[in-house]
């Protein structure tokens, strides 16, 4: 990405084959694949090089899905563009965009995330919202069907962030525990079992937690000074030696304290530490 070297770049995200940058003056580059117009440009033609993303100002945070995009504006709103197949857009319709849509009813987000197909905001009253494909109960609001509008996640309040998997989602809580909702066949829920929830449940065992993150089909947790993982681990992404799941989080890790960022793909993590 020479092409961003001269410029301030204040936030990153990656769906799964397309790359958004946050620049310091507001505005977005993309580059990737495009066939769904998830690089914003107004063509479904991809390029490895960053293009800007037509259209978005006053950009406060990104993030990406499975051949979508999202942006957090400055005034608590988010727009979206690319894959809309199941309402992952937001904006009533199920029609893909290669331009940013505006999401329905949205105000006062703070922090936003992407899933597989399905998108999450959490709100300033610490509350959250999701939309788009909820075949596992990944939306949190009691059902399976999916919705091209935000509905309510049940019964979450004082939530601090989120994070979306390929059917499964998280929040941390302001009380430093974990809830989960959706698919579980690897027991990314950590709640013990196996079996999908369309409505929140608390991972088993975690306190303090400060940070979280979600893969496609696991998850981790930063909290005292351990890391935390659990679910699908075929690859070896919970870190244990081991490629058996785990429907419990396992501490992968024991004496950090200065951990400030994690990160988990589909089958991968990422930890940085402040020197």
């Amino acid at each position: 990405m020479a092409e961003l070297t001269q410029a301030r770049v204040t936030g990153l995200a990656s769906g799964v084959d397309h790359i958004l940058a946050l620049l310091g003056n507001g505005t977005v580059k993309a580059l990737g694949n495009n066939e769904l117009g998830q690089l914003g440009d107004g063509t479904n033609v991809g390029h490895i090089t960053a293009g800007t993303v037509r259209t978005l100002t006053d950009v406060a945070g990104v993030a990406g899905g499975a051949g979508y995009s999202l942006a957090l504006l400055s005034d608590g709103t988010v727009k979206t563009w690319g894959s809309n197949f199941a309402g992952q857009l937001g904006d009533g319709t199920n029609n893909n965009s290669s331009t940013p849509v505006t999401v329905t009813g949205l105000a006062g987000v703070r922090a936003i995330a992407g899933g597989g197909e399905f998108s999450l905001a959490l709100l300033s009253d610490g509350t959250v919202k999701a939309w788009g494909f909820n075949n596992a109960g990944q939306l949190g609001d009691g059902t399976n069907n999916q919705s091209s509008t935000p509905v309510s996640v049940t019964g979450l309040t004082g939530v601090r962030a989120v994070a979306g998997g390929g059917e499964h989602s998280l929040a941390l809580l302001s009380d430093g525990t974990v809830k989960t909702w959706g698919n579980n066949f690897a027991g990314q829920l950590g709640d013990g079992t196996n079996n999908n929830s369309s409505t929140p449940v608390s991972v088993t065992g975690l306190t303090g937690v400060r940070a979280i993150a979600a893969g496609f089909s696991h998850n981790l947790a930063v909290s005292g000074g351990s890391l935390d993982a659990w679910g699908d681990n075929g690859f070896g992404q919970l870190g244990d030696g081991s490629t058996n799941n785990s429907s419990l989080p396992i501490t992968v890790v024991t004496g950090l304290s200065n951990i400030t960022i994690i990160a988990a793909h589909s089958t991968g993590n990422l930890s940085l530490a402040a020197a």
